[in-house]
């Protein structure tokens, strides 16, 4: 039998917080026009972001020349999975507000475009959640963060083994028909699962019994989930024997 887990999960607020410590690249679009592709330089407190783009980018003439020095706009960031799984997309985190320069062209080096959100939504799984720039303020980045996609990639490539292993303190209905099992996200909360069938695929949380404040300490959060995995799968064993008294 399964061991019963808490649903403790990052809020709405902290992915954003987690996606933007990670995101290097955003789209913008401004006017409904064309997304510009902009890297993303900086992020400060509320969401204030830095841009930079080419000096010869079509959006750094078009923010310069905005009448008092404001552009409205629309900053998109998709946060992808670290390893090749059926629709990598995890989450897209939509800004809307200003631009404004904070260096002008000078045909050297990128410009420098400063964005100050008014309004933040997040799309999750199938629910697109709005957050408050106060929520967004006081929110913090996951702890694990910026290792997340190198300890993703590292179990995924060199420890399937522990992957599987972890299915164990599943239920026989969550595994029905299942073909592939990969790890989809790692926070201080614990781990998601992408469980896939042949033409469909749903995710899993198996939660910590403690959210963890030290990137060092995921491998030991990890092992207790093996310990319990093997613990599920001999409560099983012992079930099915008391049972056809075998």
């Amino acid at each position: 039998m399964p061991v019963p887990e808490h649903r403790a999960q990052p809020s709405p607020a902290e992915l954003c917080r987690s996606i933007l410590a990670t995101a290097t690249t955003a789209a913008v679009t401004t006017d409904g026009r064309r997304p510009y592709e902009a890297h993303l330089a900086s992020v400060g407190g509320g969401g204030h972001l830095v841009l930079a783009v080419p000096p010869d980018d079509a959006l750094a003439h078009e923010v310069t020349g905005a009448p008092r020095g404001q552009l409205a706009a629309t900053v998109d960031i998709t946060d992808i999975a670290a390893i090749a799984v059926r629709e990598r997309v995890r989450a897209r985190l939509s800004l809307g507000g200003w631009l404004s320069p904070v260096t002008e062209p000078d045909g050297r080096g990128p410009v420098l475009l400063g964005f100050d959100p008014a309004m933040v939504a997040l799309q999750h799984g199938d629910r697109t959640h709005p957050v408050g720039l106060d929520q967004l303020v006081l929110a913090e980045a996951d702890p694990l963060a910026t290792n997340e996609a190198e300890l993703i990639t590292h179990l995924a490539d060199h420890h399937p083994d522990l992957v599987d292993a972890l299915t164990r303190r599943l239920g026989a209905r969550d595994l029905l028909g299942v073909v592939r099992v990969q790890p989809l996200s790692l926070d201080r909360h614990g781990i998601v699962l992408r469980l896939e069938r042949a033409r469909s695929h749903h995710d899993v949380r198996l939660a910590f019994h403690t959210p963890l404040d030290n990137p060092d300490h995921a491998g030991q959060r990890l092992h207790e989930l093996l310990a319990e995995a093997h613990t599920c799968r001999r409560l099983a064993a012992e079930h099915q024997r008391l049972r056809f008294g075998s």
